[in-house]
């Protein structure tokens, strides 16, 4: 071990302990040797499966000439961006306002006192080496100019986080979604016009709910064609499951092909609505195969469930992924040719050196494979097994975790599938038993048997989904409970009544400069979209009151941005399409074994059902809104209530389904 790293449990820093540059994790420590030696810091910010931070890496950390001059004119801080998000987003904020765009490895440089001056990325070694010493001789012969700069850009931030609130929304708000949408849209491949192509697992999702509502075909096409695009192209893995993190170009051929957990808890989720809405078997089997290859290649022994995969493995961008023609037909032997067919390979590739990404072709069905493709497709797994694989980010994230317990817990019922409610709750028991502190606070990362870092809000917003998802799939009132009393301490712990919202961090670490307030959904959406909803669902199950109002609190202190950018938005149009709707909560006592509590279940689980909170047990009627109704019989009973209004209860399935899809309809005005 070179330098300070080596004691630490991230794989990202621990990746750069034996670099000749001394780096030092982000501590008192580091600033302390920056006001000592008087010099500026450069904060470089990765996270261990980023592939341009390996090529940084390489071509400038390893080198013992540029880091003699990082050592000797600034003190070196790594972070890592999925351990510590709260440094990440600040840092962040201060690149895309000095540079236009961000990204990672991201390289911002600080006065002591841990104020920007200079941002940027990935930067070639000979850019980079002329910057270090530019940023030295101003740091020297013109300081006042980068604490000016430094000052001012910290005071914008400031200001930009007053953003004031929305107030009342309204349906318009999911039209003004449609029409981004369709200005936007890609007609022949799904997703936005251009490259590079993410996927928006969160509008596709808004846009299913629009459709429930209005009956539109436009928002249902619009998501079927991008499932449909992604499905067979390059960024889902044919063979053995799951998703890139984005296509780098505009026909979702060419994959960045790094596979993070928070993709296929969100496309899961994507996909499993879309087989809700159109019963199509391909959509199932996506969400099947996605889930398959968690469970098989990102979990822990003990339940839990790693962060990320790499891209590159040998050195090499996808060289894990990509096949030969010449490799393929030696491995398949008589069976090569229609295995190429349907998967576009070809002796000149559709990839770098001849090199074949695997692309369902048209014509052919993912559900519908003859015998011949299904042996070729378990063989070619079985050999790729055999390769290298792309380095594995086994650190366990709390919030991360906590979508991926939701999605499994959501398709367990959906698809009938035992073994994903089993996974949902082994890994909740790991979260509540190993990630809190003894006063029952959230901690948000595990690794090598270590608990550490104060949870944002993201930890507590996700794993509470989670526990509320996970109920309404076994109706053990042990997650429920859990959910209510993490509710209770992420309110206490992080809520700032000034302005109706929830701060990311506890500010127990003193060396963040600001307190962010996180308002926009990414490919990770924002904690405090997540919450608005699970405050409405929490509300709904337990009668509390005081969590439908905190909910109204928070969607009202929406910033204004949401009517001219609603796609910035798209996870916090579910909470509010569960408020605009006629939201049903739902209770049907009786013996969860009995025949006639499962039939009740079932319909009411049955279809697209968003907006819908369901409790069953013995004790349903027991629940503190039916304290008025009617006791139930001995018999199984619905009870489907609305804003407080229950209808007449009920032990007929059909009825009662009847009773819970009922929806506000939106006007559609494309």
């Amino acid at each position: 071990m070179k330098n300070r790293l080596g004691g630490e449990k991230s794989p990202y820093l621990l990746q750069h302990r034996n670099n000749p540059v001394d780096w030092q994790p982000w501590d008192e420590a580091a600033f302390a040797e920056s006001r000592r030696r008087d010099v500026p810091v450069f904060l470089s910010i990765g996270y261990s499966t980023c592939h341009w931070c390996h090529v940084m890496e390489r071509e400038s950390f390893e080198s013992d000439a540029l880091a003699a001059v990082l050592n000797q004119y600034f003190v070196a801080i790594k972070v890592d961006r999925e351990e510590r998000p709260d440094i990440d987003a600040l840092y962040m904020e201060a690149t895309q306002a000095m540079t236009g765009h961000g990204g990672w490895p991201m390289s911002v440089w600080l006065t002591p006192d841990r104020k920007p001056f200079f941002c940027g990325t990935y930067f070639p070694r000979d850019r980079f080496a002329a910057l270090l010493q530019r940023i030295a001789e101003i740091w020297r012969e013109d300081r006042a100019e980068i604490l000016t700069q430094g000052e001012a850009l910290m005071q914008a931030m400031s200001r930009a986080a007053l953003k004031p609130g929305v107030g009342a929304l309204d349906d318009e708000i999911f039209l003004a979604l449609a029409r981004q949408w369709s200005e936007r849209f890609d007609p022949v491949h799904g997703g936005f016009r251009g490259a590079p192509k993410f996927p928006q697992a969160a509008d596709l999702r808004a846009l299913l709910r629009l459709h429930r509502r209005s009956g539109a075909a436009q928002p249902l096409t619009m998501v079927c064609s991008t499932l449909d695009a992604m499905a067979r192209g390059g960024i889902y893995d044919h063979l053995g499951g799951g998703f890139a993190r984005y296509s780098v170009d505009a026909e979702w051929l060419v994959p960045h092909f790094e596979k993070m957990l928070y993709d296929q808890a969100s496309l899961a989720l994507a996909y499993l609505e879309g087989w809700q809405v159109t019963s199509r078997p391909d959509y199932a089997l996506v969400v099947r195969e996605t889930l398959d290859y968690v469970l098989r290649d990102m979990t822990d022994a003990r339940g839990a469930f790693y962060s990320a995969e790499d891209a590159d493995s040998e050195g090499e961008e996808g060289k894990f992924y990509v096949w030969t023609a010449a490799e393929l037909k030696a491995l398949l032997g008589p069976d090569y040719q229609e295995f190429a067919a349907a998967y576009g390979v070809s002796t000149a590739g559709n990839f770098e050196h001849g090199t074949t990404i695997l692309t369902l072709q048209p014509g052919y069905s993912r559900h519908e494979r003859s015998a011949s493709v299904r042996d070729s497709l378990a063989r070619a797994l079985e050999w790729r097994s055999r390769r290298v694989r792309p380095h594995l980010d086994d650190k366990v994230l709390t919030d991360w975790n906590g979508l991926m317990i939701g999605a499994l817990a959501r398709a367990s019922w959906v698809l009938n599938e035992p073994r994903y409610l089993q996974a949902a709750q082994r890994a909740a028991s790991f979260l509540l038993e190993t990630l809190r502190t003894a006063d029952g606070k959230l901690l948000h990362r595990w690794r090598d048997g270590e608990a550490r870092i104060a949870a944002f809000v993201d930890d507590y917003a996700f794993l509470i989904q989670a526990l509320i998802d996970l109920y309404e799939a076994d109706f053990d009132p042990r997650w429920l409970q859990a959910a209510t009393t993490l509710q209770a301490t992420q309110d206490s712990t992080l809520f700032d009544s000034t302005r109706n919202d929830y701060r990311f961090s506890d500010g127990s670490d003193a060396l963040v400069p600001l307190t962010r307030f996180e308002s926009y959904d990414g490919v990770v959406p924002a904690g405090r979209s997540v919450s608005a909803l699970n405050l409405q669902r929490l509300a709904a199950l337990t009668g509390d009151d005081s969590l439908l109002q905190r909910a109204e609190a928070l969607l009202a202190a929406t910033p204004r941005s949401i009517h001219g950018a609603p796609t910035a938005f798209s996870q916090l149009l579910h909470a509010l399409d569960y408020r605009l709707d006629r939201a049903k909560s739902v209770v049907i006592a009786g013996q969860l074994s009995d025949p006639a509590t499962e039939q009740l279940v079932a319909a009411v689980r049955r279809g697209f059902q968003p907006n819908v909170t369901l409790a069953a047990g013995p004790d349903g009627s027991r629940v503190p809104w039916l304290a008025d109704q009617p006791a139930a019989t001995s018999a199984a009973t619905a009870f489907v209530c609305e804003h407080g209004t229950c209808l007449a209860p009920t032990a007929n399935p059909e009825t009662a389904h009847d009773q819970a899809a009922s929806f506000n309809p939106i006007a559609w005005t494309p």
